[in-house]
């Protein structure tokens, strides 16, 4: 499996069988994906930006979620502007047979933001489990790594971290 570790794969199944959506979905998906207006109730709003009635919005949105069309609804803070400038993607070697059930672990810590398993480029690269950390400063995510190592145990046989130097691109998936 290539992807998060943490069972954030979109369930199968009926509910996940529903059709891609229809106008109103996309349009609700469009009108919140920049973020929901700062309002006491956002819902409403959108609601009367694409020209529905609130509760039609608010079954929407519930039933994307149910389905799987939507995994989540939460805050995306800028983690640049509160102070958190390093940030490491920790890279693991470790046993195949054992890379799901590290990286639940791994994942479920709470300076880890995303964890997924990769495939090996064998010989030139050795690591299948990679954790993203954030910092204040290098020293923090390091001290993240000591943390998943700890963790793992006689299960790691060689790790690294490799920084961001710099942002080239920083976007969510945007549906036009």
């Amino acid at each position: 499996m290539n992807g998060p570790v943490d069972g954030a794969v979109p369930r199968r199944g009926a509910a996940n069988e529903r059709r891609s959506g229809d106008d109103v979905d996309r349009a609700i998906v469009r009108a919140a994906q920049a973020g929901l207006p700062r309002v006491p109730r956002p819902y409403h709003a959108i609601a009367e930006t694409i020209g529905v009635a609130p509760e039609v919005v608010l079954e929407r949105m519930r039933a994307m979620l149910a389905s799987g069309a939507i995994r989540r609804i939460g805050v995306v803070p800028n983690h640049y502007r509160l102070g958190w400038t390093a940030n490491g993607m920790t890279v693991w070697d470790v046993d195949d047979a054992r890379v799901d059930e590290l990286g639940v672990r791994i994942g479920a810590l709470p300076g880890v933001s995303h964890c997924y398993r990769r495939p090996r480029r064998l010989p030139a690269w050795r690591y299948n489990l990679f954790a993203m950390v954030h910092g204040r400063d290098r020293a923090e995510c390091e001290s993240q790594m000591r943390e998943i190592a700890a963790l793992l145990g006689d299960a790691v046989r060689a790790h690294d971290v490799l920084y961001s130097t710099r942002v080239l691109k920083k976007t969510g998936l945007r549906f036009g």
